[in-house]
């Protein structure tokens, strides 16, 4: 079975995205699968040869935030987000659309001007040379991935909102 057509049966998403989501959940699972051989080395160097891996913590922080925040934009896609559904039965359906458009508009705006000010954080902090503590590495383009993943999540967002409005909805 060749790669896309193993993409086609496994994912619901169309279209670019479809290639957006596998790709970013690869750098998650690799993450995720580096995190799991860390924290194995590190227990074992510990327990075993009497001295961890240097850096663990560091190398925990960084990759958690890398696996966060690559999956921060297929969730947002994907609508897994925590929905609070009380008044949907008594709000008529068209309020609930305009809702969830105004919703989306919301919070796609307030994504973007934070990864604005993550952005400026991030330049400081390369400007400056800020490094970790222990390892010496560069902090800023950690934050500078978490900018641009914030950007990408607001795109998302606010086109998850119009695909939502005018394909899913329909009744």
């Amino acid at each position: 079975m060749s790669l896309s057509a193993w993409i086609t049966a496994h994912y619901e998403e169309k279209g670019p995205v479809v290639w957006l989501a596998f790709f970013l959940e690869l750098i998650a699972a690799l993450t995720l699968f580096f995190m799991m051989m860390l924290t194995c080395a590190d227990v074992f160097g510990r327990y075993f040869l009497g001295n961890a891996v240097d850096g663990a913590t560091e190398l925990t922080e960084m990759s958690l935030a890398i696996l966060v925040f690559a999956e921060m934009p297929i969730i947002t896609w994907r609508g897994g987000h925590v929905v609070v559904d009380i008044l949907d039965r008594v709000l008529g359906s068209t309020l609930i659309k305009v809702l969830g458009l105004l919703s989306a508009f919301l919070i796609s705006t307030s994504l973007y001007f934070l990864a604005v000010r993550i952005y400026e954080l991030a330049v400081r902090s390369i400007s400056r040379d800020e490094v970790t503590e222990f390892l010496q590495m560069p902090v800023g383009y950690i934050v500078e991935y978490i900018a641009v993943m914030s950007w990408l999540t607001a795109a998302l967002m606010i086109s998850y909102g119009v695909y939502r409005l005018l394909f899913l909805a329909r009744d």
